[in-house]
């Protein structure tokens, strides 16, 4: 018995420490991950920087630079990502050791793309060197949809990688384990997930059949992937293969950084639309 809760625990430790690592590069990989660097002018050489890539809620968004060197100065070049709009460049303005200028809010799934430069006398630095950073705008979620939801999907990967491990064991046990981990799938990103995407970006779903959301599209995957492993550990000979063909579902989707290809609002669209209203005013 004691060896056996003893294997049991490492399984369980071997499923946590993996789920972990996945969900560490889901963050760091996705498009809404902070760039980071580090300042090379004047006093604030070697400060590091963060440009975030992510702002919730309508209010603007401060770009923020960390600098305690009064002769760094500096302004902010932004426009609507996707357009042919004029770049507009406002001033970094210096408040207790820190640069700031404003990004001004946009509606749910609206983006900027920016730019920082800093100058110490003759010497120029961008932020960053090359291109540009996009930020994406989205409506705030209530703490009650998106904590349950963050849980119930972690909860899912790691239960996906415990039953996984299961299949190890001589004689597995994956029926309770293979629905449990449905469950948890089912809860956090078939029910809360277009919650939380309503919150955020106005619409429930995005993905496959109305859109090519990447989030949603990977939830609908690895879901179905675990619906054919619950039918295959009642029904199949050969359980064990259903099981690990939907851990690879769902795996696979957590390779695809979070957020790619995600809720995008069409500039250009709406400027059509508005220059077609203000003709029939007219």
């Amino acid at each position: 018995m004691s060896k056996f809760v003893t294997k049991t625990s490492a399984l369980w430790a071997v499923a946590l420490v993996f789920t972990l690592g996945t969900a560490l590069y889901q963050r760091w990989s996705g498009p809404t991950y902070p760039l980071r660097g580090k300042i090379e002018l004047g006093a604030s050489a070697g400060t590091r920087y963060k440009l975030k890539r992510s702002q919730g809620g309508s209010n603007d968004h401060i770009v923020e630079i960390p600098s305690a060197d009064p002769a760094v100065t500096g302004f902010v070049q932004w426009k609507r990502f996707k357009t042919s709009d004029d770049w507009t460049i406002v001033p970094l303005r210096a408040e207790q050791n820190v640069l700031r200028a404003p990004l001004p809010g946009q509606p749910p799934a609206g983006k900027l793309e920016y730019r920082v430069t800093l100058a110490h006398g003759d010497k120029i630095q961008n932020l960053p060197e090359t291109g540009t950073v996009v930020i994406r705008f989205k409506g705030e979620v209530p703490s009650f949809v998106l904590v349950p939801h963050i849980i119930f999907m972690f909860l899912a990967l790691l239960l996906s990688a415990r039953t996984g491990l299961e299949t190890i064991r001589t004689e597995p046990k994956l029926k309770n384990l293979t629905l449990a981990t449905l469950c948890a799938l089912s809860l956090g990103g078939m029910l809360l997930g277009p919650l939380v995407q309503k919150y955020a970006f106005g619409a429930y779903w995005t993905g496959f059949p109305f859109g090519h959301d990447l989030t949603d599209n990977k939830t609908l995957f690895a879901f179905l992937g675990w619906v054919a492993g619950l039918y295959g550990v009642h029904r199949a000979s050969r359980p064990k293969a259903w099981v690990l063909g939907a851990v690879l579902v769902m795996f696979s989707m957590y390779l695809i950084p979070h957020s790619m290809m995600g809720s995008e609002l069409d500039y250009n669209k709406i400027d059509a639309e508005k220059q077609s209203q203000l003709k029939l005013v007219q």
